[in-house]
């Protein structure tokens, strides 16, 4: 297995992406702490993972407050001796992000899911990071989306908070690779099965009329196969750049936009 015996925390494992990743994370191997603000998704996919022969444990945390994010590692390292693997999968609802134009967007609305979003990353990541260099190992792990390399209308400060997700990843790489730390990130376009790509469609469909199947569609034209990745698929990748056999990653976001972004 990629994972065996690796300990693992999920941020977001209450969500469809980092739910996909803990259960991917279990099927390799991992212990996995499953981390977010609400309990009752996460046991459902602790149940999951515990029904297939897995391990994981679940902590209601808030991976915008630095002290809860700190009192949880502390948990897991004393309980465990190490942290191998940190995935931040931590997500704002769209709703109160996308679907106004930038020119009648309120400063605030714009800035928050910038804040935010690189907030809990670098939280995560530092606090983190903090464990992993006594031991010389470890791997941290974000998943960001295409909006945030190319242009896109109607989306606010989403793109460039996953942008400034991307940037970070590559300056936590060049600090923490020469002590074997390895910063990696994920990039994929629309899942459908994920709430995400839903909670993002809706503000646009007031805006511009287009049904649910057109829009998919529309996004799915602009990949190579004709087709959006799964959840399944992403989290598959993952697991693999979670792994040693990945270890010549690091400092970079793995495309997985299906041909839809050019690198």
């Amino acid at each position: 297995m990629l994972l065996e015996d690796r300990i693992a925390v999920v941020y977001g494992a209450g969500g469809s992406i980092g739910g996909a990743v803990a259960r991917a994370f279990a099927r390799e191997g991992a212990h996995v702490h499953l981390a977010g603000r609400r309990r009752l998704p996460m046991e459902d996919v602790a149940r999951d993972v515990v029904a297939r022969g897995g391990v994981a444990e679940v902590a209601v945390v808030d991976a915008l407050d630095e002290e809860a994010v700190d009192a949880h590692l502390r948990s897991v390292v004393e309980a465990s001796g190490r942290l191998d693997v940190s995935f931040n999968a931590v997500g704002i609802p769209d709703q109160t992000v996308v679907g106004v134009p930038l020119v009648d967007l309120e400063a605030e609305r714009f800035s928050g899911p910038v804040a935010d979003y690189a907030t809990s990353y670098f939280l995560t990541a530092r606090l983190a990071a903090r464990r992993m260099l006594p031991q010389g190992s470890g791997v941290i792990m974000t998943v960001t989306a295409l909006l945030g390399r190319t242009g896109t209308s109607l989306v606010g400060g989403y793109g460039p908070a996953q942008a400034a997700k991307e940037a970070l990843t590559r300056g936590l790489s060049a600090e923490l690779a020469p002590h074997g730390i390895r910063v990696v990130g994920l990039r994929p376009q629309a899942m459908p099965e994920s709430s995400t790509i839903r909670e993002a469609f809706e503000p646009r469909a007031a805006a511009t009329g287009l049904t649910w199947e057109a829009w998919q569609e529309q996004l799915a034209s602009r990949t190579h196969p004709r087709r959006l990745m799964t959840l399944a698929e992403m989290a598959e990748v993952a697991a693999f750049a979670a792994s040693d056999r990945a270890s010549g990653l690091t400092g970079t976001t793995l495309n997985l936009t299906m041909g839809s972004l050019d690198d």
